[in-house]
């Protein structure tokens, strides 16, 4: 059959399916359901992993997180409103329509509820509308949150990939030129942002349209709105469709302000304290640490030991190698090698050999890193000072430093151990402490 929208059998076919398209929407609906609430959970702790590696692809599980979450309110709500639905047609095929003489109310409460109440049909047909607008406006609110951040994304690849790292440009040149195109992209997103909360004003006037024309066959790319735009101009010629658009925007307002809700249960004490003489956080403990949860900034091996030592491990963050090359201006490299690279044509480059002399070069790298790394932090227990001597090793995914701090001379009891790193103060050019972690933990020998 030619499925063109003027055949009479594709119309036919079209208006069946419309009619029985509530069994498709509870069935979608259902198997959605269930499978996004399963898929948070893997999408979270991906997510933590990739903030804790600061993988730049962190932002892209953000989006995939709270689209699950976008999904399953709204279709949680359809299926509630679906199932009123079909109630009500079953309570109708007992009761048929409301008789108004049967409940033998008085004439003003008659009146009244003729008015408000109305016909059950027309409430079984309201709700099918609300059914109906409230799937399709799901999978629109998704591509809408999906929009924002591709526009988003784009500045950031252009910042990247042209004005940074191209090499064409010079650091003040490459800078003043991303700062102008910011401000011009920001002006026109402004642009679009006014057209789609005034359901395309800049559209109706001739000369507005004119101007607006360009803007909007661009950002129709960038956006990816080519890809749902019938389903908006659908949604937008019904009076009924616009009218719950307007009910939703400050419901999603009043629901993302809910989800920030917390109880604040004590004026003083919080669970988002840093670590401190008075305050042990369970993620700077490596023993404590949950499944699929990282090291955000240090950590010792446990909150209570009898071991004669205490593992320091401190997990690589760029800001680290940052300070360690500003420190060590022979270690920075003609060419920054960071980010993502294919292994394949790394290993293309080095003609899939190792060399002895690389493997000595190697070492000679790490040790002048580790030297350098280890002049940066300093490290206490109490009020005595320990000799820094990381070495560079791997821990639940995470690469970093570990020191094993000997506790030979150190006494029973509740103990602080307190890191410190230097940094380059910008106006004179000189070192400066910073306070960098505080781990509280109790020591107690071994009885024989």
């Amino acid at each position: 059959m030619n499925n063109n929208h003027k055949n009479s059998k594709f119309k036919e076919l079209l208006d069946k399916l419309q009619q029985e398209s509530w069994q498709l929407e509870l069935l979608i609906s259902g198997f959605a359901i269930f499978g996004l609430i399963a898929a948070i959970e893997p999408i979270r702790n991906v997510y933590n992993e990739a903030i804790a590696l600061e993988s730049d692809y962190k932002a892209f599980y953000f989006i995939a997180k709270t689209s699950c979450y976008i999904l399953i309110i709204n279709l949680i709500v359809h299926v509630i409103l679906r199932g009123l639905w079909i109630g009500a047609i079953g309570l109708r095929y007992v009761s048929n329509e409301i008789d108004y003489k049967e409940l033998n109310y008085s004439k003003r409460f008659t009146n009244y509820l003729k008015k408000k109440v109305g016909f059950f049909d027309n409430y079984i047909e309201k709700l099918e509308n609300y059914c109906s607008i409230l799937f399709a406006i799901t999978f629109l609110t998704l591509f809408y949150f999906i929009s924002f951040f591709t526009s988003i994304f784009l500045v950031f690849f252009i910042a990247g990939s042209f004005f940074r790292e191209s090499g064409i440009f010079s650091e003040f040149t490459g800078t003043m030129l991303l700062g102008l195109f910011g401000i011009f992209y920001l002006f026109i997103s402004l642009i679009v942002f006014l057209d789609f909360i005034t359901q395309g004003f800049l559209k109706k006037k001739e000369w507005t349209s004119f101007l607006y024309m360009p803007i909007y066959k661009v950002f129709s790319y960038i956006t990816l709105s080519f890809l749902y735009r019938p389903l908006v101009y659908n949604f937008l010629d019904n009076k009924f469709g616009k009218r719950i658009a307007f009910i939703l925007v400050p419901l999603y307002g009043i629901i993302f302000y809910i989800s920030t809700l917390n109880n604040v249960r004590s004026n003083y004490i919080t669970t988002k304290s840093h670590s401190s003489i008075h305050y042990s956080k369970n993620n700077n403990y490596l023993n404590l640490l949950e499944e699929n949860e990282f090291v955000k900034n240090v950590a010792i091996d446990s909150k209570i030991t009898n071991k004669p030592y205490i593992k320091v491990f401190i997990p690589f963050k760029k800001k680290i190698e940052n300070l360690i090359l500003e420190r060590d201006k022979s270690l920075k490299p003609l060419k920054d090698n960071r980010g993502y690279k294919s292994s394949f044509i790394q290993n293309f480059k080095k003609g899939f050999r190792l060399m002895k002399n690389d493997v000595k070069k190697t070492d000679s790298i790490h040790k002048k890193y580790l030297t350098t790394f280890n002049s940066t932090y300093l490290i206490k227990i109490d009020t005595i000072k320990i000799s820094p001597d990381f070495n560079i090793t791997t821990i639940n995914k995470q690469l970093g430093f570990e020191n094993l701090v000997l506790l030979k001379n150190i006494e029973e009891g509740k103990h602080l151990i307190s890191i410190q790193r230097k940094v380059i103060n910008n106006k004179t050019n000189e070192d400066k402490l910073e306070r960098f972690a505080e781990i509280p933990f109790w020591y107690f020998k071994k009885s024989n």
